[in-house]
């Protein structure tokens, strides 16, 4: 898009000042040129890994904030595990040091729904989104094979850290929880890394890690109780697949749907709302004519 300028109106008249920063040009639709890279497999391993080991991470937190919480096993359980806010921790937490390991090869996706939104945007190409997606589904499946061979005891007793639709809440509402938390985490995401705020402030490339990290952690003390807290589809198919309870199948289109749409939202209202993109296009047509 070139350079921003922003008018202000003074006196009357009207001063101009130029922001100097360029928005990277967007990559080629199929991006099969992709394939003839080591940077692109580098890429794709980088994600396989970091959502093997997410998925690792978090399921055991649950499964041991459930054993240690059950009444049945210790009598004094209120006040045992982790609890909610521990989960919620160590989600944000892990996707925190997971995004700050990985933003350099990969971007640091460990998320469907965040490539898809970036895909829409078109900050990623087409074959990378489906490699990412097909990567980071993969790493979960593996991430929660691992959780279920170190627990094998616990591990379907206690559910297997399986996204479901909790009892007393019916699809609609699952969904809608599905659509706004990743609404809140694709926002953050495209706000942490865009490159305006980049250029004006040059410590938000270093900190981005920690406002994406903040958003799964608040997305989660505030949905845990109603899904589960998906809004992240290859963390919602892994465990289903290990898992591999009928429930955990029912309702696993919710996990997949609201992400998606949330995703969708924020790329749009990001870059055509608060970016302005459709309008800054405009303007650049009517100037050049």
């Amino acid at each position: 898009m070139g350079k921003d300028v922003e008018e202000v109106g003074a006196h009357g008249g009207a001063e101009y000042s130029v922001k100097d920063y360029t928005d990277p040009p967007p990559p080629a639709l199929f991006g099969l040129v992709e394939l003839t890279k080591w940077s692109f497999y580098r890429a794709a391993i980088a994600e396989f890994v970091a959502t093997l080991l997410f998925l690792y991470i978090t399921i055991l937190t649950v499964i041991g904030y459930k054993h240690q919480s059950d009444a049945t096993v210790f009598p004094d359980a209120d006040c045992s595990g982790v609890g909610i806010l521990g989960i919620a921790w160590a989600f944000g937490g892990m996707i925190f040091v997971l995004v700050y390991c990985t933003a350099g090869i990969s971007g640091g996706h460990i998320n469907p729904a965040v490539t898809f939104g970036l895909f829409l945007a078109r900050k990623v190409s087409l074959l990378r989104a489906v490699t990412y997606m097909v990567a980071q589904c993969l790493g979960a499946i593996c991430g929660a094979g691992f959780a279920k061979a170190f627990q094998k005891a616990y591990y379907n007793q206690y559910g297997g850290g399986a996204n479901e639709v909790a009892d007393g809440y019916s699809k609609g509402t699952a969904l809608g929880a599905e659509i706004i938390g990743t609404f809140v985490l694709v926002y953050t995401v495209f706000s942490a890394t865009d490159p305006k705020r980049s250029a004006r402030d040059s410590h938000v490339p270093v900190l981005a890690p920690l406002p994406i990290g903040f958003a799964v952690f608040v997305v989660h003390l505030a949905t845990i109780h109603v899904t589960g807290t998906g809004i992240n589809p290859a963390r919602s198919f892994g465990a289903a697949v290990i898992y591999n309870n009928d429930k955990a199948w029912d309702d696993q289109w919710i996990f997949w749907v609201g992400p998606f749409i949330g995703a969708a939202v924020a790329a749009i209202y990001h870059q055509y709302v608060l970016r302005a993109a459709a309008v800054k296009a405009l303007g650049s047509f009517r100037s050049s004519t």
